[in-house]
């Protein structure tokens, strides 16, 4: 078994090495503090009541924030298009709620399609439960801007409660399409790299294959790269990318696509 795919086992059923090793180099700094914030403590008084309870090991290790992943730089590129687009209705499908939907939420109203349910009253957000492979007529050319991101990777693989379906990603990206009014704009991101299906969590697409099934319906209107080390580049050569099939291995295109009329 690779080792990689023994860390994903591991992690399914909650255990990470990595974490482990900062946590145990991290508890003697933990209790060498615990006992000086006890002496202060105890020389001011005794006015908090300090227990070792809600321990936190590794952020001592651990940079301000993270900027050099997928989610961060599709939700703020993708929020800062519509910012600027102004669309007359935005609607996305299955995004990420604390990401790229509560950015947009922040500045304007928009529809948030999902085949889960979602419990949560979040201003500007109306939601509603969509199946993308059996597309209710209600949804047929219901926008003018379309979001769908880091989603279409997974329709059709069972892990979040759809049906099984081979086929999943491209009738998904076909009933996208029909959400959009002609000219419409559809900012969809997936993985690309080794092209493969990593059961059941997402298929990784080659580039010539997913812009194989954009070409019939959509033209590329813009084309950015978050590489395998968390680089965004925004405005990439598409087809220098499709020559360097064996460069990346887990690598998110970003595509801004028009619907063609």
């Amino acid at each position: 078994m690779p080792a990689s795919t023994l860390t994903n086992w591991l992690h399914a059923f909650g255990i990470h090495w990595a974490n482990t090793y900062t946590a145990l180099k991290g508890f003697r700094r933990y209790w060498t503090d615990y006992r000086q914030i006890q002496r202060l403590n105890c020389e001011a008084g005794n006015p908090w009541t300090i227990k070792p309870s809600y321990p936190c090991l590794t952020d001592f290790y651990g940079p301000s924030g993270s900027t050099r992943d997928h989610y961060f730089h599709q939700d703020l590129l993708v929020a800062q298009k519509i910012f600027r687009n102004q669309p007359r209705k935005h609607v996305d499908f299955g995004s990420r709620i604390d990401g790229f939907v509560a950015h947009v939420a922040s500045f304007r109203e928009l529809e948030v399609l999902d085949y889960r349910d979602l419990s949560t009253v979040i201003p500007n957000v109306r939601f509603r439960r969509c199946d993308l492979l059996q597309l209710a007529p209600e949804f047929h050319q219901c926008c003018d801007s379309l979001s769908c991101l880091h989603v279409l990777e997974h329709v059709g693989l069972g892990r979040y409660g759809d049906p099984i379906d081979l086929r999943g990603d491209v009738k998904a990206l076909e009933n996208l399409a029909k959400m959009l009014i002609p000219g419409g704009t559809l900012y969809l991101s997936v993985p690309f790299g080794v092209e493969r299906i990593e059961y059941n969590a997402h298929r990784v697409f080659g580039l010539p294959t997913i812009c194989q099934l954009i070409e019939p319906l959509f033209e590329i209107t813009e084309f950015s790269v978050v590489n395998d080390e968390g680089e965004l580049q925004v405005s990439a050569d598409l087809k220098t990318f499709s020559r360097q099939p064996g460069r990346y291995r887990y690598a998110l295109a970003i595509f801004e696509l028009r619907k063609r009329r």
